[in-house]
């Protein structure tokens, strides 16, 4: 099972889709944003990328709180199974406790990836390329005795984005 990981995507529009169109090419099939949606056309891509998703508001989405219904948007701390993992999802880096699988956040605009206990943290940086010149996304592969996360960046002007490939081992 392939998962693509997005966060903080602010304004960008552009850039998100072209990272949730990398992601399907690598052959996503499921998707969670970890907050800062910002733009309801970010709502929309991932709507009609025809994958389920799951999209968390994070402390600058207050105004799609009446998209509520139309999205899979949730709040934050927000449990969920899938892939026989018990997922944590947030934007804010608050509830990082080791009480699910994975635990996926967002907010710092960083990317992070730790395998701590049995736990997978995950944070998979910046879409929207504001704090640095790079956006980022990443993919989480689920197997039975691993947890491969697969960090991609594009630099800003460039249309190829760089893998870099990080595997646990569960």
């Amino acid at each position: 099972m392939k998962i693509g990981v997005l966060s903080d995507t602010h304004t960008k529009v552009g850039k998100t889709q072209k990272v949730i169109e990398k992601l399907l090419r690598e052959g996503a099939e499921f998707f969670i944003h970890a907050g800062d949606i910002v733009e309801v056309e970010v709502l929309d891509f991932l709507e009609n990328s025809g994958k389920k998703y799951v999209a968390v508001y994070g402390n600058n989405d207050a105004h799609l709180a009446h998209f509520h219904n139309k999205y899979n948007l949730v709040q934050e701390p927000y449990y969920f199974k899938f892939s026989n993992l018990k997922f944590k999802l947030m934007h804010l880096p608050f509830y990082m406790t080791p009480d699910a699988d994975v635990v996926i956040s967002g907010h710092t605009h960083t990317f992070h990836s730790e395998y701590k206990g049995d736990t997978l943290f995950l944070n998979p940086g910046e879409v929207c390329a504001r704090s640095k010149p790079i956006s980022e996304c990443a993919m989480l592969e689920v197997k039975e005795n691993s947890l491969i996360v697969t960090h991609y960046t594009r630099e800003r002007g460039n249309e190829d984005f760089s893998p870099k490939v990080i595997n646990y081992a569960r």
